[in-house]
């Protein structure tokens, strides 16, 4: 079963749906329909059955273009200036990134496999990569896990060992094996050597390339604190990132939240910005300013790019004023929105580099590589690299546009129909809430069922028991009946009504009809005034009746349409499609057959529906995602004959082509403009059907 799903944890209601659903339609009367969005259709829809993928890709690859490969925790990046190198700490490997082609290929090490081995024991073996840099010919590389320092070819990825002895973790300075580190995290070079941000010994230590002899250029092993001074006087807590100008090191002392400066040919540490012991994001000039954690570091020209990593921001620091500033990213608040700088979101950054006039960035709990923009002063942020986790769930339309629903990312994305160019109009990407407001602040918990009156979009967002409303033209977002986080079901105006898991959501133009999931019943919304009634069903108590409003009974409705007259729902778990007479809230069964199983003649005949999820009507007929058996099903209103349109009952996929062919895999949304039917599949693919 892939429909919806309900937990008690502490009596607080948890609720989860792995496959969502549709509403959808256009203001219109019996007199004058429109057809448009799956609702008060005019004209029956002629079907071939011929379906084409639109928007979607069916896994994440291993390798191939920049936005369709997934990561695993980017940590570390550097560049030559014509490719990206990231590490990736989770998987344990080094990915090579060609900046004006987007190829992404794996350079060193086997993805999800750890160890110690260098190429010459044969198979090259990481165990939590951190950071790294390049000269060019090769990679330098913090391999965390082993407490060793890795060398990487980059025409040929041949891997070996430079300095430290894998397995043990302490602090010797010494040649090659000799060394020993403890969690070294961060690593720069000047051609010559390497310096290296020895974290947990609070020191930063320097390596001959030529020899791999390594020394302490500054602090003192196992003393940490926060002192200006020269080489073993000067203290460090726990320092992060690194980067060198040739003349300088700029050290993140992460757990003082300081940005320190060390001359190399001295070794004098001094304090560039921020002040030991009080983390906050303020910007300011040297000891006023704020940073928390700061990690990540890179240099462009004078100025010094930093990731201020708990406060998910960027934030830019003059090497010769210390002032600080914000580029991009909202103090303490995670995401992955892109934007401009002072709306965009970061989501646990880590590594950044500099190329030409763009800073790229490892998001790493957000698994992507980010963008900035830093030649305007808007610093606007994009996503480089990396493949977000889209779950499309409901989808509608206003016929040059589809409007998708979209819990993997907790937004609203508009799918232009003639280009199948997918932007988002609402919500934060990764970030989740309740917050009403325009489309930079605007957040859902869980977007759900959506329909349109052509103006604005009606969002069922599910987790949070509200209905929201949303301006197509401007992406602001408004609550219109519910109040988040609480659950009932009262009716009443506005925030006074309670839901329990709203689910679908259709329109006549004047009122929103609501599958209300768990109260098991039908509500109504008047839109001018966000009173809340209940039309049918009744709350709490689940089964398979027809009957007139509170007699009648529904088990998990979810996709719910009209045609103006009547409302139409998918009863989930009584795979049967009802019919509620808006008039009079009258509900009677249109369609429906259980399996059967003849034991006499052993012979099984499957059942009409299999958890029907979404609906949408051409106002002669409904259609009808059957999720379990991956079919798209039409159902005629006269009659209630059923008949499969696309898809094929005993066989699940992707596959495009004639209605012989076509298959689908746990198809939620459907939608129609009156020539085509649109369908949510397999979570993050959009599939049109002719």
């Amino acid at each position: 079963m892939q429909v919806i799903k309900r937990f008690s944890f502490q009596g607080v209601a948890l609720f989860l749906c792995s496959a969502m659903l549709l509403a959808g339609c256009n203001s219109g009367s019996s007199d004058n329909r429109i057809q448009m969005g799956g609702a008060i259709q005019g004209a029956e829809l002629v079907l071939f059955g011929d379906t084409a993928t639109i928007v979607g890709a069916a896994e994440p690859a291993e390798e191939g273009y920049r936005t369709a490969v997934a990561f695993q925790g980017p940590y570390g990046i550097t560049s030559d200036g014509s490719n990206l190198y990231v590490t990736e700490m989770y998987a344990n490997i080094v990915r090579k990134i060609d900046i004006a082609t987007g190829e992404v290929t794996t350079l060193a090490g086997v993805t999800d496999l750890s160890g110690s081995n260098d190429s010459s024991d044969g198979i090259a073996l990481f165990d939590m990569l951190l950071g790294i840099t390049t000269d060019g010919t090769h990679l330098y590389v913090c391999d965390g896990g082993n407490n060793t320092i890795r060398r990487v070819e980059i025409a040929t990825g041949f891997l070996s060992t430079i300095a430290g002895s894998a397995g043990i973790t302490g602090f010797a300075d010494g040649t090659g094996t000799q060394a020993q580190f403890s969690n070294p995290n961060s690593i720069a070079t000047d051609g010559i050597n390497l310096y290296v941000s020895d974290m947990h010994n609070h020191t930063i230590r320097q390596i001959v390339i030529a020899t791999g002899a390594v020394t302490t250029l500054a602090g003192s092993a196992g003393a940490g604190g926060s002192i200006d001074g020269s080489g073993a006087a000067a203290r460090f807590n726990n320092l992060n990132g690194i980067v060198t100008d040739g003349v300088n090191l700029y050290v993140a002392d992460t757990y003082n939240n300081t940005i320190r400066q060390v001359t190399i040919a001295t070794a004098e540490v001094t304090t560039l910005a921020g002040s030991a012991g009080n983390a906050g994001s303020t910007d300011g000039i040297g000891s006023a300013a704020r940073f928390q954690e700061p990690r990540g570091l890179t240099l462009d020209g004078s100025d010094l790019y930093v990731v201020d990593s708990i406060n998910n921001t960027i934030r830019k620091v003059s090497t010769t004023t210390g002032e600080v500033t914000t580029s991009a990213g909202i103090p303490l608040e995670g995401g992955a929105n892109d934007a401009i700088g002072a709306e965009a979101q970061f989501n646990g950054p880590r590594g950044i580099v500099a190329v030409e006039n763009t800073l790229y960035v490892a998001d790493l709990e957000n698994h992507l590589v980010r963008a900035v923009d830093i030649s305007t002063p808007e610093n606007r942020v994009t996503t480089f690299a990396g493949f977000l986790d889209h779950q499309f769930n409901a989808i509608t339309t206003d016929g040059a546009n589809l409007y998708v629903s979209d819990q993997g990312t907790r937004t609203i994305q508009k799918v232009e129909i003639a280009s199948g160019e997918l932007t988002t109009l609402a919500g934060r990407i990764g970030a989740n809430g309740s917050t009403d407001g325009d489309a930079s602040t605007a957040l859902f918990n869980y977007p759900a069922g959506m329909t349109t009156d052509g103006t604005n979009l009606y969002v069922t967002d599910y987790f949070d028991n509200t209905i929201r409303q949303v301006s197509i033209a401007t992406g602001e977002v408004t609550t219109l009946a519910g109040s988040a986080g609480t659950w009932g079901s009262a009716d009443g105006i506005g925030s006074a009504a309670e839901f329990d898991g709203p689910y679908g959501i259709t329109t006549d133009g004047t009122n929103l009809y609501v599958s209300d999931v768990f109260n098991y019943t039908i509500r109504q919304i008047v839109i001018a005034t966000g009173a809340v009634t209940t039309l049918a069903g009744s709350p709490g108590n689940a089964g398979f009746v027809d009957g007139a409003g509170s007699d009648a009974r529904f088990n998990y409705p979810a996709g719910i349409t009209t045609d103006g007259t009547n409302l139409y729902a998918a009863d989930t778990y009584n795979n049967a499609i009802r019919q509620i007479d808006i008039a009079t809230g009258a509900v009677t069964t249109l369609a429906h057959r259980d399996a059967v199983l003849d034991l006499v003649n052993d012979i099984f005949t499957p059942g009409l529906f299999n958890s029907p999820i979404g609906i949408t009507t051409d106002g002669a007929n409904l259609y009808v995602t059957d999720s379990i058996n991956n079919t798209i099903s039409k159902v005629v209103i006269a009659t209630g004959e059923v008949t499969i349109v696309a898809g094929n009952a005993d066989s699940s996929g992707a596959t495009d082509g004639p209605a012989s062919v076509a298959l689908f895999d746990g198809p939620t949304g459907i939608t129609t403009d009156g020539k085509s039917l649109y369908v949510t599949d397999s979570y993050n693919k959009i599939r049109s059907v002719q």
